[in-house]
């Protein structure tokens, strides 16, 4: 057996199967073999339901008769209930949210359910239990499958599954490749040294470890070394990626102080210290010889585009080297149409005193400012035109989304990159954007998203961090009320006097389409164009409300956005679309609908909304679910100072598997566990810039180069 012998040439499998290996991204024998447990179970937690207790943790097998969807007696929530019975006795089953539960178990099949005994009343039930359908029923469970010998501490792996592939499954199939010598073939990537100084164990005594461990030590400590070693691995390739980047040739901004204090005088507010420490950090970066490479982090509201508007001004005042005449460039990309149209605003009360042009590219159209015709307004221009302007150097700033990305998108001298809302962009599309000159531009990433240390070190690992963790003056705490459905009518009371006195409201919407009863029970969630008819019906009669949401298209969401805006609509109804970068200073209030879909990063953007102006700000959460998970969350929303707390303590709550996985950070869940632990993660980027900074040791460990350009094509880290 050959570790990278296709899955399919090794064991018989159905086309079913195939499917949902490759879902899981499995191909080969050695993919199988690093599809890690995501948990372990003991044998004991099976249970009879005879045998069952109030707060037991416990694992029932049984067979289904009867199953219906139903609502709460006293919040009208829609459930799903299930009666199961084993052989000695049966067993109420209660899936609150879920009410699509019961159409799968119509057909009353066999089934285990995983879960919390809870007691109502004198009758005992299991609430929102795990449930998988089974075809077999454990006759014995001293006969288990993962039962050890007598008075062995034994541990049976639980795996992620997929339709047809379950934990069982990858067990028999794993414990087979573990019998063969493929093990003996596999090279270790980390090299003895390290594991040595770290006290981790070799990579096939891991492997062993992880799959079947007989002692919970076994399970971390292998655990412990695979995270090692993504993190490592990950660090290796993006401090590679810095190293390389800062052998290009770069520009050389050498602004003089006076100019700069000049420029920010203008501003209608005093900047803050922590903006004052950024820009002079981001100012010794241009001066440096070497190409800048910086990650902005500040809270809602902190500043960061007076940050970017500051350092820009010194690049475009900046002549070409050799010339006396003539502007170095900037270029500016955000996320969506609608930040990026508000950005090209931002700029132009910026800069409107210099005469300096200013370009705006998005999929919709061109803009440049100012206007031959009028001088104090921006004009729409064609692609062509401004493709030119900036080809030849006529424009110093350019504004714009993914379209200036494209090849099409060339410069005359691009000394600066701004790259707002970074985790919305992947490392490759970053790098497209600085590559965009011969000689490297100064690379400059912002996030409002509070990112955990360890997190940023790891996954922004090429970038050197900046935070801007200081308010402006006289800006207020904003006030935050989790509202159950009881105080609805008090939160809109409090909420219409606001308005009377001249203030505007979001709501936000988990849906943007009410859902079909008959097929998504389990998502009953608010929708935008139902919402916004029953509040216009029953609550706000007297006021404008408008709606926006994705599948606008970006011409008509700006047209929305620019009524809220100039207040001839009050009330604006929308998906987490508005999370990013949205500026109505006179919007003070927000309510969040169906809040436990949200992850706490993206609660505190979505209240940020409301963190625009001096005035007080609101922000009322609305939860469709009283579960202790759930308020515990919300609470922590309510109570934490800033986002960079809320954000540890979001990682904390949450997990590292459930805030990450595969498809947000390019990251496993493995991998995750290790950001929760600021020494490991240290210690594997000592490590990593250890080995790079010798010319020799990547020709002396042979096996890091392949992993490192294995894990630089496939870590996207987005």
């Amino acid at each position: 057996m050959d570790q990278n012998t296709p899955i399919e040439k090794e064991f018989r499998l159905t086309a079913t199967q195939k499917k949902a290996l490759k879902r899981l991204g499995i191909e080969t024998t050695r993919d199988i073999l690093f599809h890690f447990p995501s948990r372990y179970g003991s044998p004991l937690s099976i249970k009879h339901i005879a045998d069952l207790k109030e707060g037991d943790e416990a694992i029932v097998y049984g067979k289904v008769f009867s199953a219906k969807t139903s609502k709460a007696y006293r919040q009208r929530i829609p459930l799903a209930e299930a009666m199961v019975q084993d052989d000695t006795g049966k067993i109420k089953a209660v899936w609150f949210h879920q009410a699509y539960i019961a159409k799968m178990l119509e057909d009353k099949p066999l089934v285990k359910l995983k879960g919390k005994v809870t007691k109502r009343g004198a009758y005992l039930y299991l609430a929102n239990p795990e449930v998988e359908k089974t075809k077999t029923l454990p006759i014995d469970f001293a006969d288990s499958l993962f039962a050890g010998k007598p008075g062995e501490d034994f541990l049976y792996p639980i795996y992620p599954e997929s339709h047809s592939v379950t934990s069982r499954w990858f067990y028999h199939h794993i414990q087979t490749i573990l019998k063969t010598d493929i093990l003996d073939r596999l090279d270790d990537p980390i090299p003895d040294e390290i594991l040595k100084k770290y006290h981790l164990p070799a990579q096939k005594t891991a492997l062993i470890w992880i799959h079947s461990p007989k002692k919970e030590s076994d399970a971390a400590a292998a655990r412990k070394r695979f995270a090692f070693e993504e993190i490592f691995f990950i660090q290796l390739g993006r401090i590679g990626a810095r190293m390389r980047y800062e052998k290009n040739r770069s520009f050389t901004v050498d602004a003089k102080n006076n100019d700069i204090a000049d420029f920010t005088k203008r501003f209608n507010f005093e900047l803050t210290a922590a903006q004052n420490k950024a820009i002079d950090r981001i100012l010794d970066d241009f001066r440096s010889g070497k190409p800048m490479l910086r990650l902005l982090e500040g809270d809602v509201g902190s500043g960061k585009t007076a940050v970017a508007a500051t350092t820009a001004y010194a690049v475009i005042a900046t002549p070409p080297k050799g010339q006396k005449f003539g502007n170095l460039q900037v270029a500016y990309m955000a996320p969506t149409e609608i930040l990026a149209k508000q950005h090209f605003k931002s700029f132009i009360e910026y800069f409107d005193h210099l005469n300096i042009n200013i370009g705006l590219i998005t999929g919709s159209g061109c803009y440049k400012y100012p206007s031959k015709i009028n001088t104090e307004q921006p004009t729409s221009i064609s692609r062509a035109q401004l493709l030119k302007w900036v080809a030849n150097g006529e424009i110093p700033i350019l504004i714009g989304t993914h379209a200036l990305i494209q090849k099409s998108v060339t410069f005359k001298h691009l000394a600066y990159v701004i790259i707002d809302e970074q985790h919305r962009f992947g490392t490759k599309q970053r790098m497209m954007l600085a590559k965009k000159d011969s000689t490297a531009p100064h690379l400059l990433s912002m996030t409002a998203t509070p990112i955990p240390r360890t997190l940023a070190l790891t996954i922004y690992g090429d970038l050197d961090l900046t935070l801007l963790d200081e308010m402006p003056r006289g800006r207020k705490s904003i006030i935050t009320k989790i509202t159950s459905l009881a105080k609805r009518d008090a939160a809109y009371a409090e909420i219409k006097a606001e308005l009377v006195n001249g203030r505007q409201l979001y709501v936000i919407c988990p849906r943007i389409e009410e859902p079909d009863p008959t097929k998504e029970l389990a998502l009953n969630a608010k929708s935008v164009k139902a919402e916004a008819k029953r509040l216009k019906k029953d609550v706000f009669k007297d006021y404008e409300i408008g709606i926006v949401h994705g599948k606008m298209p970006p011409k008509e969401q700006q047209a929305v956005m620019s009524d809220f805006s100039g207040k001839r609509i009050d009330i604006l109804v929308a998906t987490s679309v508005i999370e990013v970068g949205v500026n109505v200073p006179n919007a003070t209030m927000i309510i969040i609908e169906g809040a436990e879909r949200f992850g706490l990063a993206q609660l505190h953007q979505l209240r940020g909304r409301v963190l625009r102006s001096e005035h007080q700000a609101y922000c009322y959460v609305f939860s469709g679910s009283d579960s202790e998970k759930s308020m515990t969350r919300l609470k922590a929303l309510v109570q934490a100072k800033n986002g960079f707390e809320l954000s540890e303590l979001d990682l904390t709550l949450r997990g590292a598997g459930a805030m990450s996985g595969k498809k947000q950070w390019g990251i496993t869940d493995i991998g995750m566990e290790a950001i929760r632990n600021i020494k490991l993660v240290e210690a594997a980027r000592t490590e990593a810039e250890r080995i790079l900074s010798d010319d020799q040791a990547l020709k002396k460990y042979q096996s890091l180069k392949t992993y490192v350009t294995m894990l630089d094509n496939n870590i996207h880290l987005e």
